[in-house]
């Protein structure tokens, strides 16, 4: 089967590897090339605003999975987000590709309870409710019969070469570069991470699967739950440095998001990081598998390459 992934960061690239292995062909379809390519896969120029260089990139291909991911800014979603799924559901009702979201969990708003996919969407906040928003867009193409479609949503990534991930960059980078992790909010409350190879997995999964399996969206597994404080520690051991971690307060990010505009947007996403924050995933690990990585191995795969 001929696969399109749409973007090619650090999802992306664990993606094409997942597939490539499974013995799928890969296309990478982005604006420009990257420098470097997994075995197996191939480079097609596409924009995902652009409709017409998307239907040309993925011609021919059985399956598209949106991987991207667009600069943390709501005023940027509220744009982007709604065209590109809009355009994706266009192209792929037209060559009758499948087609998989690589999602995350912000579509149910603040809850108390480990999230499940049964949960309503949201209307709150600005990034939550684009999320919601274009959940609904392709929910509503795959009840119409248009496209045959299905998302994997995943919890905050860690993971060797992950970009903008606490966990990776802002604590086991900065670790590894003798500095105090700094971490934009409490470490002390339990908080599922998703392993980026484990995501890569899931969307491999959908792509295979039966077409029953599509028309809903599925939870990625993750380790056991730990608290933040606890993974940072491991880290640190494993890195023979000592465990600094400098957190930033909560009234000081209101400050700092004044000027900056990506700890402003942490502010409203607040409810992740304030209570535990926990993800359901009985259901995809009943219907597919449900070994996740365990933090042991996912975190020294991190350590050793930030180490390098």
């Amino acid at each position: 089967m001929q696969v399109a992934i749409i973007g090619y960061g650090a999802v992306g690239r664990e993606a094409a590897k997942a597939l490539a292995a499974r013995g799928a062909s890969v296309r990478i379809v982005q604006r420009r090339s990257p420098k470097i390519l997994p075995d197996g896969a191939t480079f097609f120029a596409g924009d995902a605003l652009d409709r017409e260089s998307l239907r040309r990139a993925c011609a021919d291909c059985g399956a598209v999975i949106c991987c991207l991911g667009f600069p943390y800014d709501s005023r940027i979603w509220r744009e982007a987000w709604p065209r590109t799924m809009d355009n994706l559901l266009a192209v792929c009702a037209e060559t009758r590709a499948r087609f998989v979201f690589a999602d995350n969990l912000y579509m149910y708003g603040p809850q108390d309870a480990p999230l499940d996919e049964s949960m309503p969407l949201t209307d709150f906040g600005r990034k939550p409710r684009v999320r919601a928003d274009i959940t609904r867009a392709w929910m509503e193409a795959h009840r119409a019969g248009r496209v045959e479609a299905t998302a994997v949503r995943a919890s905050d990534f860690y993971g060797p070469d992950v970009e903008n991930s606490v966990l990776s960059v802002f604590a086991v980078q900065r670790l590894a570069q003798g500095k105090a992790a700094l971490i934009p909010y409490s470490p002390d409350h339990p908080h599922d991470f998703t392993y980026v190879p484990d995501f890569s997995r899931a969307l491999a999964s959908l792509v295979e699967a039966p077409d029953d399996a599509y028309g809903q969206a599925w939870h990625a597994p993750n380790a056991s739950v730990e608290t933040l404080r606890a993974h940072i520690e491991r880290a640190a051991a494993l890195l023979g440095v000592a465990p600094r971690i400098s957190v930033l307060p909560r009234p000081l990010l209101h400050i700092v998001g004044l000027f900056d505009r990506q700890v402003y947007e942490l502010i409203e996403m607040g409810f992740q990081t304030d209570r535990p924050y926990q993800v359901n995933a009985t259901i995809f690990s009943s219907r597919f598998w449900g070994d996740a990585t365990p933090f042991d191995v996912g975190l020294k795969a991190t350590v050793d390459f930030y180490k390098a």
